[in-house]
């Protein structure tokens, strides 16, 4: 895993993970947006309000949670954009604690199962530049590695 500063407030994170199963598997996991409640950390208090929303991932399907970033509870909209099952796709942040959020889940054949990969440009509010290195970053680094070993722990499972 690595975050890298692209400009003043622009960063992108990157993840790898190899699951034992296959690509259509892990395409299915990651498009119910149930499942988001099971990967996420305890921590941040993920809450998502529209779980009765039949819609599962798909173009242009939006999401509403409530997460506690900073000690602060706030609302999360995303929204799905390049939907291509069960390759990719990628959400949006629409409201929420960044000045944009641009998440593409990847995910890959591979001999082993699927290679899945996350691509994560984020870019922060000018305030938010004092505590990215010593909490953002911090809190994202330990929310995809929470996530990495989950998303193990379920694949492990599906063997």
């Amino acid at each position: 895993m690595d975050i890298k500063r692209l400009s003043l407030l622009r960063y992108r994170l990157v993840t790898s993970q190899l699951l034992p199963i296959c690509q259509k598997e892990a395409f299915q996991f990651f498009e119910d947006p149930g499942n988001l409640c099971d990967i996420t950390p305890v921590w941040l208090d993920f809450c998502m309000l529209n779980k009765d929303q039949k819609t599962g991932v798909q173009e242009n399907a939006e999401f509403e949670y409530t997460i506690k970033f900073l000690g602060i509870k706030m609302l999360w909209r995303s929204r799905i954009i390049d939907y291509q099952p069960p390759e990719r796709f990628t959400d949006i942040q629409l409201k929420g604690p960044y000045k944009s959020w641009v998440h593409l889940h990847i995910l890959e054949k591979s001999h082993e199962g699927t290679l899945m990969r996350d691509e994560v440009s984020y870019k922060l509010y000018l305030p938010a530049l004092i505590v990215h290195p010593l909490l953002i970053r911090k809190k994202l680094m330990d929310i995809f590695s929470y996530r990495a070993v989950k998303i193990a722990e379920w694949a492990e499972k599906m063997k």
